[in-house]
Formats: structure tokens, C-alpha cells, sequence
């Protein structure tokens, strides 16, 4: 494991993964559950979440507009999150940029349908 470099560290040394393990740990301590963390763990942790990573990246930008514009952007992401049944569970986290208006029209439209609904189900009720 020890022959796999990937970048260096602000000294120059090389490092065995690239994502601070500080901020790794913080967010694995965050869990009620973890009480302590071994090292080794907090490295392949490190490792996994870098190689999902870059497998993300690397399908979003093959699936996506990405090789046209040879750019890897948010629309791709968030396209595969919804597309793709591997990355599905990432969808509330990468959902599809809309603008302001568009959304504030989808919840005025949401609400004439609720209040549509409720009027129907009053009516439904007044009749029995």
C-alpha cells in the first residue's frame, strides 16, 4: 500500500492520498456512533472517498457534455445523479439548477393544486 504516491504534502513530501485527514476524522467523529479512529482506517477512508470521486468525475464527464466542451461541469453531475441508478442516492445532493422564477412558479402552481384538492375533498364530504 505503501508504493502508492499521490500528491505531495505543503513540506513537498509525498502523501498517500490528497484529502486532509483532519477534516476526514472530524467528519467520521461527527457519527454518535465512532468513539475513536484508527489510523489506517482514516487513510483508507481517505483513499475510497478519493477514488469515488474521481470515478464520479470520470462518468459524469463521459456521460455528460463535458468531452464537447472538454470541461467537466454541475449539470453533468447532477445529470448523472439523476440518470444513473450507481449514483442515484446522490440526487437530493446534486439536484438540477433551476432558476429563481421557474421555482417560485412550481410552488404556485403546487399550491392552486393543493387548495384544488382540498376544495374537492370538502365538496366530496358536504355530499355524504
Amino acid at each position: 500500500m505503501a508504493d502508492v504516491v499521490v500528491g505531495k504534502d505543503k513540506c513537498g513530501e509525498q502523501r498517500l492520498v490528497s484529502l486532509p485527514l483532519s477534516r476526514i476524522r472530524v467528519i467520521m467523529k461527527s457519527s454518535p456512533e465512532v468513539s475513536s479512529i484508527n489510523q489506517e482506517a482514516l487513510v483508507l477512508t481517505a483513499k475510497a472517498t478519493e477514488l469515488f470521486v474521481q470515478y464520479l468525475a470520470t462518468y459524469s464527464y463521459r456521460h455528460g457534455s463535458g468531452k464537447e466542451k472538454k470541461a467537466l461541469t454541475y449539470s453533468d453531475l447532477s445529470n448523472t445523479a439523476e440518470k444513473s441508478e450507481t449514483f442515484q442516492f446522490l440526487a437530493d445532493i446534486l439536484p438540477k439548477k433551476i432558476l429563481a422564477s421557474k421555482y417560485l412558479k412550481m410552488l404556485k402552481e403546487k399550491r392552486e393544486e393543493e387548495e384544488n384538492n382540498k376544495d374537492e375533498s370538502e365538496d366530496d364530504e358536504a355530499e355524504s
